[in-house]
């Protein structure tokens, strides 16, 4: 081997480090994309991360009690494999070689559930250093339900310059700050490098001021990127500070490639042959593309006895523990579900009702001791019933506190959120009005995308929020959120449904990922017949109100329009002597799951149709003939104005079908 480059390398952390950055180049080379100088530089921290300091075990990858490492810069993903196979984890030299092809376990980008060492879905930047902040909550509250004995690992994330200016990274850091959350650690690759150039181009923020006014730990390590004693000190360090930690790392992208070193056209560009071939005789690795030493992962799994050995420990700890240790691991299957099975007390038909309310009865009802909930809002709890009884405000000073004060950080709530589920044992819940699902929709597209168990709150659900006037009524959201895969966008049609759904929902502890939409204006309970269909089919995402076997329309809705396709279906009965038939369609992706003769039964499409929404009439068509909704920005005005003016409204159905009907 050369003269070392990385000191107080040892020879195996020396072979190691050479490797994955040899590994990092060549990745990206087989796939003609990806991003080599990032991972290049940071090679010897993760040698020095996972070789000196995380709480970890190759052989059982996700034991409960491990430190959660995130790649916040998730384009870097080929440095994650790269440790993962050098340390010993199941990615083999096949997958290396299959980096960002169809397929692969080792995407372009890190994906929780495809590779392990993936703690959580990163890319979109800043996202994963929100997740971070998420995982060190979960993790103070679970350690202050169980006892360090039992809940006692920290989380690692490593951010760069596009992390820390996307706007996600300010409102999370500041959160964490005021929380003053130990047990975590940010290391900021600080290359000056961005794809379209110097960072200077667009970013002069003085970082580490930034952090110490959130009130961080700030530890600025200077040229020590390829120093390992140096890194494996601070790393230790900053486990034992008492807020959160950000290490400033300076690093050189591209090295030790000369040629690239410093320039930005190695963040996402392959490095040419030559280049490659060069750095490789630097090196002192073979020029094979995709060369691994077997040897080095049998040394670190050897080397790794004393991790193991902290799992092992754990686990006779956890059985020590007796009926606790069974309940946190209780806690972790269940993804932090509702246990309490206490029935709803049901709305009386008399009084009207905002679905809103009806979500905070639900947790008056059943949260009261259940420790994996963690419910907050954006400074709108008494707004959108998300109170929890029985537990405080979470704070530097209640560390046990589930309830949580965002504050006015919608972007990084949802991110947070998602960060605590994926944690595991945590059931987070979070709110705030739903025209402001703008602000937290890339937390909830990646949530769907890791099918993260998160609950996304949404209340003020249309044009109903009247005064507060366009800039606060939703129109385009429940389409919008609708077309998003593998999310379960819930819109119920009055308080009782609310309660069953909510409760189902809080109680699953498979529960997908979750928008529930809910009203601000009080809405009619259904009452009868009409209850009972919502309480037995209801979860199945669309079911029939009302029936009639003359029916010449059927009538559809979700929501508080449900209650004007009812009244709408009676004055057509009365008045004009016209049967309807009543659908409501609270869940469309959980109506799709029914067997199509479910669906076409509540459909029946044998007969006209038509949907009335207070919202896009977009996508109705999958549904119906026709779809009355609002297709403008709405208006400042009192909500029954609006509603009026926007034809939502029984006598807008009842002339629709009497038009339709040659009347």
């Amino acid at each position: 081997m050369n003269t070392p480059l990385y000191l107080g390398a040892t020879e195996l952390e020396e072979r190691s480090i050479r490797q994955i950055v040899s590994l990092a180049m060549d990745g990206p080379r087989a796939a003609n994309s990806g991003h080599s100088g990032t991972a290049m530089a940071l090679a010897p921290l993760g040698v020095a991360l996972f070789g000196r300091v995380l709480r970890h075990d190759p052989v059982d990858p996700q034991w409960l009690d491990r430190d959660r490492f995130i790649l916040s810069v998730g384009h870097a993903s080929i440095l994650q494999y790269g440790l993962a196979h050098t340390f010993g984890y199941d990615v083999t030299g096949d997958d290396l070689k299959a980096f960002r092809q169809p397929h692969s376990r080792t995407p372009g980008h890190p994906e929780v559930g495809v590779t392990p060492t993936v703690e959580v879905t990163t890319g979109p930047l800043g996202q994963g250093f929100a997740n971070g902040v998420g995982m060190a909550l979960a993790h103070r509250v679970l350690q202050q339900q169980y006892g360090s004995e039992l809940v006692n690992h920290h989380t690692w994330v490593v951010v760069g310059d596009g992390c820390l200016q996307e706007g996600v990274s300010h409102e999370a850091a500041s959160l964490a700050g005021q929380l003053e959350l130990t047990g975590l650690t940010v290391i900021y690759d600080d290359n000056h490098i961005t794809i379209d150039g110097p960072t200077e181009l667009a970013f002069r923020d003085d970082t580490p001021m930034r952090f110490r006014s959130y009130g961080w730990n700030v530890v600025d390590l200077g040229e020590a990127s390829n120093d390992l004693d140096a890194l494996e000190k601070a790393l230790i360090d900053s486990k034992a500070s008492t807020r959160p930690t950000l290490l400033v790392l300076r690093t050189h992208i591209g090295y030790p490639a000369s040629s690239m070193m410093d320039r930005r056209e190695a963040h996402g560009s392959p490095f040419d042959a030559e280049t490659i071939r060069a750095t490789k005789e630097l090196l002192g690795v073979s020029q094979e593309a995709f060369a691994v030493d077997l040897n080095i992962r049998e040394e670190w799994l050897r080397n790794l006895d004393h991790r193991r050995s902290q799992r092992e420990e754990w686990l006779t700890a956890v059985r020590a523990a007796g009926e606790s240790g069974v309940t946190m691991l209780e806690q972790f299957e269940n993804n932090g579900a509702i246990a309490n099975d206490r029935p709803m007390v049901p709305f009386g038909a008399a009084t009207p009702v905002a679905t809103r309310k009806a979500l905070q009865k639900v947790l008056d009802t059943i949260s009261s001791g259940e420790r994996g909930l963690v419910s907050g809002s954006a400074d709108l709890t008494d707004n959108t019933g998300v109170i929890l009884s029985g537990t405080g405000p979470q704070s530097a000073v209640q560390l046990d506190g589930q309830q949580v004060y965002y504050g006015i950080r919608e972007f990084g709530m949802g991110a947070v959120m998602v960060g605590m589920a994926l944690h595991g044992g945590i059931r987070p819940i979070g709110s705030t009005f739903f025209v402001f699902s703008d602000y937290v929709r890339p937390a909830i597209r990646l949530a769907a995308l890791s099918h993260a168990s998160v609950l996304f709150v949404f209340t003020h659900d249309s044009v109903g929020v009247g005064e507060d006037g366009p800039t606060h009524q939703p129109i385009e959201h429940l389409m919008s959120l609708r077309a998003m895969p593998n999310l379960h966008v819930v819109r119920p049609s009055d308080a009782n449904e609310t309660q069953r759904l909510a409760a189902d929902l809080l109680r699953d502890p498979h529960m997908p990922p979750t928008a529930l939409i809910l009203s601000r204006q009080d809405m009619p309970v259904l009452a009868d017949e009409m209850a009972e269909a919502s309480q037995k089919n209801a979860p199945r995402g669309g079911y029939v109100v009302s029936e009639d076997s003359e029916a010449l329309f059927t009538l559809v809705a979700s929501g508080s329009e449900v209650g004007l396709t009812i009244e709408a279906a009676q004055r057509l009965r009365i008045d004009h002597k016209i049967a309807t038939r009543v659908v409501a369609l609270p869940c469309w992706a959980c109506f799709e799951n029914q067997p199509e003769a479910y669906r076409r039964e509540v459909l029946r499409r044998s007969i006209p149709s038509v949907a009335i929404e207070a919202g896009s009439t977009l996508g109705w068509q999958r549904y119906v003939d026709e779809a009355i909704g609002v297709d403008s920005f709405g208006m400042s005005a009192p909500a029954a104005y609006v509603f009026d003016y926007f034809n939502i409204s029984a006598a807008a159905v009842v002339t629709h079908v009497r038009e339709k009907l040659g009347e």
